[in-house]
């Protein structure tokens, strides 16, 4: 599962919101969610900051994913 995506899900946020929290389009948020478009480093940084993650959670992918 994409991190963001998982992270929205735990935290009860909408794509909506992020994409406002970040000053992007709903769109943009969307293709990040499903691996569409990758998110710049700055804006890796602003989405760790906003869902309170470390940024390696999301540039690591979970051990799980990876069995």
């Amino acid at each position: 599962m994409n991190r963001i995506k998982e992270g929205l899900k735990d935290k009860g946020i909408s794509q909506t919101w992020l994409a406002e929290k970040m000053v992007k389009s709903y769109q943009t948020i969307n293709e990040y969610e499903r691996n569409k478009r990758q998110p710049s480093l700055e804006d890796l940084y602003k989405v760790a900051g906003i869902l309170d993650f470390n940024i390696s959670e999301l540039l690591i992918a979970n051990k799980k994913e990876n069995i």
